[in-house]
């Protein structure tokens, strides 16, 4: 082969592989299979390899090179990367909004305003020179930040030419063209799932874990060795032309004004898409200051549904021009605010740590802490999810430790501030005994909790009794009424809540009970008898059964005796059924404590079986199957799945190509929302489900 043939190839496989990244890792709708992709790479390599000197900085294959590094260069940036002033309610941002607008150019129009994404990572700056990554660093302090070039190679989606090499156009053309000199503003992120995978990998290689996200990819990035850096699942995300050649925003506000790039924010961002690179695609763009409060006061409940960390919403004056006339103040452009979401950390002190014991006997430990403000809640306890989350963290009783809220609801330890640890913190030893009944603990090498194994353990019958009243309403019964019953010996197991009408005259003599509430109470146990079998079969507690997979059950089997004679191959086969809880099933009828139990239930007359088996219910939602997330503004999940069951729909766990509707509430699953959105599934709130039964 020719050497001009030979360089014509290596530019076309450039040309292809660069357009497959970009179809991977930024559009993440890939054209060809990985074993075509590796082909062509491995041509590139080989070609590569046979003449050197055709070898460029650009080329696919060069985005994991160099040595380690002894420190990072200082750079200049070509104007300064700004900060944003704060607003955290719509009272704010019209109070921003009053005080910069009389900055406005005379003579220009109420402006249109762009909002997007406030992302949690690290600031990143990225130079082209005739088309080409020549240079990037970090924001350091809005003036000088830190070379990390090397670095921002070893990322996806960062295109190392624009625009994107394409076989075929990207979207009709670029419109505006591309400048020979470029900068681009961006941020270092790190998806969600993909911290996880990482924090699951440094788990399992003993190293170091990371906080969140936004340290993750911050320490990914300033790695001295880049090699470190092309292991770390790093994303970036842009959103504003830092400069450009013949770029003259500065001087002065005119109406209509060209140039070498877009002159709105709205259009640079399908430009900088355009040209190949990732941009957010949670941006909007509106006409009026009350559609951005409303916006933006309705966006706090789904921060959860994006697949990366979303501290907030930068508002944005969308004319570049005016913006830019609007001038500076302090080290913010006036142009511009960040709404900012209540906080989801915070640092406090670590006073002990306390265990809990479950209903099946899982102990857990929680964290006992110093009262701190947590988006608005005083927090005063924490999960510590389980013992061996505790020691591979290393929390100590003493520590300053660092607290999340997960989905903005439940209060998590996230880990240590090692830096403040006293003198004299000492690591957590396991516990020996269970808290509540003195007994030695059990633990298995397959599973990560510890078990109190006694079955007379006095919390494990409070939460056994408290779980199957709730699930079974019993109205009136609280935790504090069943963990009195139980100390005062009036009830051993769920089953005994039936005997209670003949101890009235023991009840009547315990704290807070009165003839009205024990009448009432009693009234409330009696009717339970006549539940449903599903209803029946969730509050028994086996499991992996929740409401769901009862009624499913009971659609298969006419009694608990049927149920307790079948095969766990029996279960598995059924849809929707896994091993897991099938082989749950068959265990918990194999015990004989949880057979005397059901005799106990027969005994005191409850319903265990239905008259005739379970048929499907035909009725509006026929033949169509929901999933639901989130928290509903008039019902529970379980009411809910009733309420869709009984006209005939059919509720799963997960969403899957077989959904049909996902009903979203408050603050939902990212996972369920996340794959309803890639599968194209309709979502509906709960007024449009109520609309679809009314309507038939």
């Amino acid at each position: 082969m020719s050497m001009s043939k030979v360089s014509d190839r290596i530019a076309q496989l450039r040309q292809e592989i660069n357009y497959h990244n970009y179809r991977y890792y930024v559009l993440d709708d890939p054209i060809v299979s990985d074993a075509e992709y590796d082909a062509l790479m491995d041509e590139l390599r080989a070609l590569e390899a046979e003449h050197p000197e055709l070898v460029t900085p650009d080329s696919p294959t060069q985005r994991v090179s160099g040595q380690p590094a002894e420190g990072f260069t200082k750079v200049e940036h070509p104007v300064p990367i700004l900060s944003l002033d704060k607003a955290s309610d719509g009272e704010e941002i019209r109070a921003w909004w009053e005080r910069v607008s009389k900055f406005l150019p005379e003579g220009a129009p109420p402006p249109a305003w762009v909002v997007e994404p406030k992302l949690d990572g690290l600031t990143v700056v990225l130079h082209y020179e005739d088309g080409l990554f020549t240079l990037g660093a970090t924001r350091g302090d809005g003036r000088v930040g830190e070379d990390v070039t090397t670095n921002l190679r070893t990322v996806r989606t960062l295109p190392l030419r624009i625009p994107v090499a394409s076989p075929s156009p990207l979207g009709g053309g670029l419109g505006w063209g591309v400048p020979p000199r470029l900068v681009v503003r961006g941020e270092a992120i790190m998806l969600l799932e993909d911290f996880e995978a990482l924090n699951r990998r440094q788990a399992e290689a003993d190293e170091k874990m990371f906080a969140n996200p936004r340290n993750a990819a911050a320490g990914s990035l300033r790695q001295l060795d880049p090699r470190i850096t092309a292991t770390r699942p790093i994303s970036l995300l842009c959103y504003r032309v830092v400069d450009a050649d013949g770029l003259a925003l500065s001087a002065g506000w005119k109406p209509g004004a060209e140039g070498p790039v877009p002159s709105t924010q709205w259009e640079s961002l399908a430009y900088l898409k355009g040209l190949g690179f990732p941009v957010s695609e949670y941006v909007a763009r509106f006409e009026s200051l009350d559609e951005v409060v409303a916006y933006c006061e309705g966006w706090v409940g789904k921060r959860d549904t994006v697949p990366y960390e979303v501290d907030g919403l930068v508002i944005k004056v969308d004319d570049l021009a005016v913006a830019a006339a609007m001038g500076v103040v302090g080290r913010a452009p006036r142009s511009e605010v960040a709404f900012k979401f209540p906080g989801r950390e915070a640092t406090t002190e670590l006073l002990d740590i306390g265990v809990n014991v479950g209903r099946t006997g899982a102990l857990t430990p929680y964290a006992e802490l110093k009262p701190v403000k947590l988006g608005g809640v005083t927090i005063r306890k924490a999960t510590l999810h389980n013992f061996e989350d505790l020691q591979r963290k290393d929390i100590r009783v003493g520590d300053t430790v660092t607290l999340r809220r997960a989905g903005d609801v439940i209060p998590y330890v996230v880990g240590p501030v090692v830096a403040k640890r006293p003198p004299g913190a000492k690591p957590y030893d396991l516990p020996q005994v269970c808290p509540s009944c003195g007994e030695p603990v059990v633990s298995s090498e397959d599973e990560v909790a510890v078990y109190c194994d006694n079955v007379a353990c006095p919390e494990q019958r409070v939460r056994r009794v408290g779980y199957f009243a709730a699930v079974m309403d019993v109205e009136g019964m609280g935790e504090r009424t069943v963990q009195l019953l139980v100390e005062q010996g009036l009830i051993d197991d769920a089953a005994d809540l039936y005997s209670l009408k003949d101890k009235q005259v023991t009840l009547l003599l315990l704290e807070g009970f009165a003839e009205k509430s024990v009448d009432n109470l009693l009234a409330a146990i009696e009717a339970t008898k006549e539940r449903p079998l599903s209803q029946v079969l969730a509050a028994l507690g086996i499991c992996g059964v929740g409401w769901t997979i009862a009624q499913l059950l009971a659609q298969h089997y006419r009694s608990l005796d049927e149920l307790a004679a079948v095969s766990q191959k029996e279960l598995e086969a059924i849809e929707g059924m896994g091993p897991h809880t099938g082989g749950a099933i068959v265990e918990w009828f194999e015990r004989p404590r949880n057979r005397q139990f059901v005799e106990k239930l027969r005994d005191a007359g409850v319903k265990l079986e239905q008259e005739a088996p379970a048929g499907p219910v035909e009725g509006a939602l026929t033949g169509l199957t929901f999933v639901i997330t989130g928290t509903l503004p008039m019902m529970s999940r379980d009411e809910a799945s009733k309420l869709i069951e009984r006209h005939g729909g059919k509720v799963t766990g997960s969403v899957s190509r077989n959904t049909d509707y996902l009903v979203v509430g408050d603050t939902p699953g990212g996972s369920k929302y996340r794959k309803a959105q890639q599968l194209e599934t309709p979502m509906i709130d709960e007024a449009r489900l109520r609309a679809m039964i009314d309507e038939q």
